[in-house]
């Protein structure tokens, strides 16, 4: 779908922080045809947007810090950063970056929830995320991978409005836009070693063409393509700075 505004409580942004933004640029301008625009100005600090047919669809971002992983990091919107940040902080967060302005852009955040995973909240200004989402070559899903799936629930519910179903596999909306859902780490298939986090999905027209391509990029598989009855294909890689991201193709509607 295209986009003209974020939803309150919706993921708005998908961010990749990398080593080599010129290297992760080429990798997902051939993956998903991805036009990558680095900011010259000194103050944007070298962060690149991503564009597909002339949308915005994700950024790149150098690693401000020693300790930053090399991660797909998730932004939520909100009409108040400064607001929601302290809720968040109020229900067990940490705010590891404190809101603050983006030049002209928006007002933005970094935080870690109660369950370790990490993620941002964005107040948009004259930028209000991708344009492009569920269409391929862009962001379609959001899965948070935890082990304290009920209690990440409750955070999220109340921080954001969110309504999460039940199930094994909770699923979760806002307004009634279904975006994403919560993986229990204590039942799942993910290393045992790995810390909660939020995986990107992208959404391709061919899950296997495309981890093929992957690959010979230098990618590494981390789940193979697998079907998912009533909902599609999908797979897990990591690309070649590190960053571990999601494919998903749709299952074709029987005329």
């Amino acid at each position: 779908m295209k986009l003209t505004e974020s939803t309150p409580g919706a993921p708005c942004w998908v961010e990749l922080g990398t080593h080599d933004i010129s290297r992760s640029a080429e990798f997902y301008a051939a993956l998903f045809g991805w036009v990558a625009e680095t900011d010259q100005r000194p103050e944007a600090g070298g962060y690149t947007v991503c564009t597909l047919g002339g949308q915005p669809v994700a950024a790149m971002s150098p690693l401000y810090s020693p300790n930053q992983p090399v991660a797909w990091t998730v932004s939520f919107a909100t009409t108040d950063a400064d607001g929601t940040v302290d809720a968040a902080a109020e229900k067990g967060a940490a705010v590891l970056m404190p809101p603050m302005d983006v030049l002209d852009a928006g007002r933005f955040s970094v935080l870690q929830d109660p369950t370790g995973a990490l993620f941002s909240v964005w107040q948009p200004r004259t930028f209000h995320g991708f344009a492009l989402f569920d269409e391929p070559g862009s962001a379609c899903w959001a899965e948070l991978a935890t082990r304290e799936a009920d209690r990440a629930a409750e955070f999220y519910r109340t921080v954001f409005g969110w309504t999460i179903s039940e199930g094994e596999y909770p699923h979760l909306s806002v307004e009634g836009h279904e975006f994403g859902g919560i993986q229990d780490m204590n039942t799942s298939h993910l290393p045992k070693d790995d810390p909660p986090h939020w995986l990107v999905y992208f959404k391709t027209e061919d899950v296997g063409v495309a981890t093929a391509k992957a690959t010979g990029m230098g990618a590494q598989v981390l789940a193979e393509p697998m079907e998912v009855p009533g909902t599609g294909r999908l797979a897990v890689l990591r690309d070649p700075e590190g960053a571990a991201f999601a494919l998903y193709q749709a299952q074709a509607i029987e005329k």
